[in-house]
């Protein structure tokens, strides 16, 4: 394995906009990747497996529920920490940020806005250890970028839930303990349950065969007459609001850790074309190899003023859904293009597990679509500057 020897670009000194505690979070988020990650991840995409070993690393970085006040065990940061932490974890892999995203903004984050004390105290402190390792069942089989129109459903049976329906594209769900799971009462409202494993008729096969977010454990959750007790429902929202709210958070770590992505690909291939040398000279002299990686830098240092502006907003309780899917699609996008470009720059070694180039690429086609699909935070923005939603 070669060493990982990934330079930050900060090309308008954005680190002089930091606070101490904040550069603190991401240089140890920046030193355990290095240390614990990169040198395992080639391996473990190629093998298609999720490197669980890694679990308690994440929760000792403060990467379950950063957010989260200490009371819960969280690490009670602000969400521009989040963000870095987000950032430095994806620079990593995307597949290993979507664990610790999935942990911290869709279960961790609707047990502590929306549950009960008793829920928060009983679920959070063992999720922030990593003791307890959490899913989100939103998108199921037939709806996808409409969850409104979900499917599953559950029945009060007078003492417990009986909760019926399948749930698709879980990050960890394989190995998930708990699910907070968003289905339809009698009355078509949505609500969340948290559903525990080992309930009877709860199972999560493993989804195989992908070719993106391979060492990220991917899979279903299938509810057969699951009983669900009634403490378990999350009392404090219901209706789409609720998981879309989840989703806010999400999409906001996204959009940091789309950047650590398109870093590491920058990173990447500016050390290659200086080292790379054709025609007598390294290929980083050649007009179009600086066209690239100068686009590379102004692209990746406009998606890092956008994301820390967001990340103020988010401070200050201002940031809207519509700015924040602006962030995720625009942020994603900007690594999506990177990733080939730079790719390109390292011609065939760049499609090699000696690199992360492809890695990026491959995991990033998944990015651009969860958490919202491209298209669809388009029209967010649309319906937001219009005031016409246009995919209703």
């Amino acid at each position: 394995m070669k060493p990982d020897l990934f330079e930050s670009p900060d090309y308008y000194m954005l680190d002089d906009l930091l606070s101490d505690e904040h550069k603190l979070v991401r240089n140890a988020t920046r030193d355990w990747v290095k240390r614990a990650v990169s040198p395992i991840i080639e391996d473990y995409a190629q093998k298609a497996e999720f490197p669980s070993q890694i679990i308690n690393g994440l929760a000792e970085i403060g990467a379950f529920g950063p957010y989260i006040p200490s009371t819960y065990g969280g690490a009670g940061l602000d969400q521009i920490s989040y963000g870095l932490l987000m950032q430095e974890i994806e620079r990593g892999d995307s597949g290993v940020r979507s664990t610790a995203s999935v942990q911290s903004s869709l279960v961790m984050y609707p047990i502590f806005a929306y549950g009960t004390e008793d829920q928060r105290k009983k679920y959070l402190p063992k999720l922030a250890s990593g003791e307890f390792m959490g899913s989100f069942g939103l998108t199921e089989p037939n709806h996808g970028s409409n969850p409104g129109g979900m499917e599953t459903k559950f029945k009060d049976m007078g003492d417990h839930y009986l909760l019926n329906g399948a749930k698709l594209w879980i990050s960890n769900a394989p190995f998930a303990d708990i699910a907070v799971v968003w289905a339809k009462n009698e009355e078509g409202r949505i609500h969340g349950l948290i559903v525990e494993r080992g309930m009877e008729g709860f199972s999560t096969p493993e989804t195989h065969n992908k070719w993106s977010l391979r060492a990220s454990a991917t899979g279903e959750l299938i509810f057969d007459d699951v009983k669900v007790p009634k403490e378990n429902l999350l009392p404090g929202k219901n209706g789409l609001g609720a998981p879309l709210g989840c989703l806010d958070s999400a999409r906001y770590g996204i959009a940091w850790g789309a950047i650590g992505a398109a870093m590491d690909c920058y990173d990447t291939a500016l050390r290659y074309a200086k080292e790379r040398t054709q025609f007598g000279k390294p290929i980083a002299a050649f007009q179009l190899q600086q066209k690239k990686l100068a686009e590379m830098i102004t692209e990746i240092t406009k998606a890092q003023l956008l994301a820390y502006r967001l990340g103020q907003l988010k401070n200050e309780g201002k940031a809207t859904t519509a700015q924040i899917s602006m962030a995720k699609r625009n942020n994603v996008e900007m690594a999506l293009k990177i990733a080939r470009e730079a790719r390109q720059i390292l011609g065939g070694m760049g499609i090699t597990g000696e690199y992360s180039i492809m890695r990026h690429m491959m995991n990033l086609e998944s990015v651009v679509t969860y958490e919202g699909t491209h298209d669809i935070h388009l029209l967010i923005t649309g319906a937001d500057i219009t005031g016409i939603q246009a995919f209703k």
